[in-house]
């Protein structure tokens, strides 16, 4: 889990990367860092090669989620549940993409969402990764949300799923 100022100052260069130079959901800055608007709130995993991270993957169980905004009565298109998490900002440097990198960054966070007694957790999944979230197993539960760019698909994934999964294993 990110700690240091180091880390959180490369996870910022890393959301720039991923979230406005290649998937443009955010404009450009002169610093080249993205800040996340939820980043008081999140919890993020790494995945280093030494002090360089690789990749990241954040998590939050308290509301409003980012899905909140872009889906109204978020909860109506869910199934029941008593504790929710929202997974977000998955990202992976382009030289260790095809790599264990996304795997142990999402075993790490389904044991983090299983010792958390966590029933269901929500994603927007970019709609450029779709095969890979379902491969997962994240389902689909609303439709296509976002700008032309920068589109997503609100998507969960259920603690009985998580338990089961052989990618976990």
């Amino acid at each position: 889990m990110a700690d240091t100022d180091e880390e959180f100052d490369q996870i910022f260069a890393l959301n720039y990367h991923t979230f406005v130079e290649e998937i443009p959901q955010h404009e450009p800055n002169i610093l080249k860092k993205l800040k996340d608007k939820f980043h008081e709130k999140n919890t993020y995993f790494l995945c280093k090669d030494g002090n360089i991270i690789a990749g990241m993957i954040a998590c939050c169980g308290k509301r409003p989620f980012s899905l909140d905004a872009k889906v109204d009565n978020l909860d109506s298109y869910l199934p029941p549940h008593d504790k929710i998490y929202e997974i977000r900002l998955l990202a992976v440097k382009k030289e260790y993409r095809r790599t264990r990198v996304t795997a142990m960054l999402l075993r790490a966070l389904a044991k983090h969402l299983l010792e958390n007694k966590v029933d269901l957790a929500v994603i927007s999944g970019t709609t450029r990764q779709l095969a890979m979230y379902e491969k997962i197993g994240f389902q689909p539960f609303h439709k296509i949300v976002g700008e032309a760019g920068a589109q997503y698909l609100p998507m969960y994934i259920t603690k009985k799923y998580l338990r089961s999964a052989r990618w976990l294993r």
